[in-house]
């Protein structure tokens, strides 16, 4: 009796051994497999998208209209037989069905073909390209970032007042500036010069080719940068602060934010702490989709400005239409966009434990 006695204190005690058994460990466990299910899910749906991408990059640059052989002859005395074995070369002499199931089994192995008019492979010639970009795209995304994030903080607790109403014009004015038109006015007042003020910026291109080294030549790219990035960040930091304050003053009505300040806690500790990382939801969705467009960079920024970049190469490659190229930058700028949202959607569970469940 003592026994069974013990045995049925056992199983009722909360704190005995039966809370250490699996039931206590099941909310856990049920956690891990919602998450697993929510990211297989999301993986999955990247996989789809990139193969839409896939197909859609073969169809969509074969309605531009434009014979890429005629172009790429202009100017040349060529016959017809000759511009009928250019067509044999790059493939576009046979029927539609078949040069989609080569494109597709080309690109699922990695290959893009070669370009018609650098008659270099195309992924040569991406790979080449990519630092420019990123040095470019990449430092104007983590200046605008900064920038869009602290001054929308600051902007949505302050709101109504001069600050607030001084950013919020001034961001909505340039998020409505097209990028292409501000960096050419840039380069009108800062790099050709008008009236009193002199040009003291580079029209173009990433350095002067001096044949400098070291610093020196860090430098000179760094001055070449300056008026890109400038149009970049102006645009970029813009869509930043307005989504970041938004985001802010739909939680500073919140009944926690009101019982941190009823506990005494510091009205900058407030915002630190509790307000502003609940409202960093809709702000790191912008950031990561920005991000995907890191790799993509800016095809009117890079041709207004000649950076020798992902899209200054894009801009060139439409004039033809060059087509593999086109192509595979079109499935690399994709690519890189759809791989932040997917990163973006398996983060936010770690931010807010609701999603995903």
């Amino acid at each position: 009796m003592t026994d069974a006695s013990t045995g049925t204190t056992a199983l009722a005690d909360p704190d005995g051994p039966a809370a250490a058994g699996p039931s206590a460990r099941g909310p856990r466990a049920r956690d891990t497999v919602a998450y697993l299910r929510y990211g297989a899910g999301k993986l999955l749906g990247a996989a789809v998208s990139l193969f839409a991408v896939l197909v859609t990059s073969f169809f969509l640059f074969r309605i531009i209209p434009g014979d890429p052989v005629r172009t790429i002859t202009h100017g040349r005395a060529v016959s017809a037989e000759q511009l009928e074995a250019l067509r044999r070369q790059f493939g576009i002499d046979k029927p539609l069905w078949e040069q989609f199931t080569q494109y597709c089994g080309q690109a699922l192995r990695g290959d893009f073909g070669n370009s018609y008019q650098l008659h270099d492979p195309v992924g040569e010639l991406i790979w080449d390209r990519l630092p420019a970009t990123l040095l470019l795209t990449g430092t104007a995304f983590v200046l605008y970032s900064l920038i869009g994030v602290w001054l929308g903080t600051r902007s949505a607790w302050r709101n109504g007042g001069l600050g607030d109403r001084f950013n919020t014009g001034l961001s909505l004015t340039l998020y409505s500036v097209p990028s292409f038109w501000l960096g050419l006015m840039l380069i009108n007042v800062f790099a050709v010069g008008v009236g009193f003020i002199p040009g003291m910026f580079p029209t173009g291109l990433m350095e002067t080719g001096d044949g400098s080294t070291g610093l020196a030549h860090a430098l000179d790219v760094a001055h070449h940068m300056v008026l890109p990035v400038v149009t970049l960040v102006a645009v970029g930091y813009a869509q930043t602060l307005l989504v970041m304050r938004s985001s802010l003053l739909d939680e500073m009505g919140s009944d926690y934010l009101t019982t941190a300040r009823a506990k005494g806690l510091r009205d900058a500790l407030v915002r630190r702490r509790h307000a502003v990382p609940n409202a960093l939801l809709p702000t790191v969705t912008l950031l990561f989709v920005n991000l995907g467009h890191v790799v993509a960079g800016q095809i009117l920024v890079e041709t207004v400005f000649s950076w020798p970049g992902l899209g200054g190469l894009f801009y060139e490659a439409l004039s033809i239409p060059d087509l593999p190229l086109l192509q595979g930058l079109f499935f690399v700028f994709a690519a890189g966009v759809i791989l932040m949202n997917t990163l973006a959607d398996l983060i936010y569970p770690l931010l807010d434990p609701r999603v995903g469940r």
